[in-house]
């Protein structure tokens, strides 16, 4: 676990999936068309506690979806990227734009499209119910699954590592 953490000491960003990663990869389609997903709040918290600290957030993601454009600017995150079935050059863009080396990147996937992403990062990690294939290439594996909690997850990982968790949550008790 430690090599884990030194690798976390070391972010500055981190890429989070959408769909199997801050949701649970369910996809609610109205008779119109409309898409509804369900993303978890703690999860939502977590990456804003993790922004506070000047960690940066970014979003790559597959699919394209309004209800993402609007939960990602509900929480503050600029960065997303959507509609990208070849998720690597919108990686190297967003590493680019940020001034990060891969190595200062954690990412968060959960399926095969995730790949050629996780292979590159400084800490690569896969939800709980992640593909086997992610599971195998993933330094970490968060211990909830996508939707229920894996970004929180991720964000307590890296708040411990980098010193900050145990006071932030303090401020909760007080």
């Amino acid at each position: 676990m430690q090599d884990i953490l030194d690798k976390a000491k070391a972010i500055k960003l981190v890429i989070f999936d959408v769909d199997g990663v801050l949701t649970d990869g369910s996809l609610f389609l109205g008779d119109g068309g409309e898409e509804y997903k369900a993303f978890n709040s703690r999860d939502g918290h977590g990456m804003k506690m993790l922004q506070s600290t000047g960690i940066k957030i970014g979003i790559i993601t597959g699919r394209t979806s309004d209800v993402v454009e609007h939960r990602m600017r509900s929480l503050g995150i600029e960065h997303v990227y959507q509609g990208k079935l070849d998720k690597l050059p919108a990686f190297e863009e967003l590493c680019q734009l940020v001034g990060v080396s891969p190595e200062q990147v954690a990412y968060v996937g959960d399926d095969v499209v995730d790949l050629p992403i996780l292979v590159r990062v400084g800490l690569a990690i896969g939800v709980q119910d992640a593909h086997p294939m992610v599971k195998q290439h993933s330094h970490w594996l968060s211990p909830s699954n996508g939707g229920r909690g894996a970004a929180r997850d991720v964000c307590e990982l890296i708040l411990r590592a980098q010193g900050h968790l145990e006071s932030m949550l303090k401020q909760y008790t007080r």
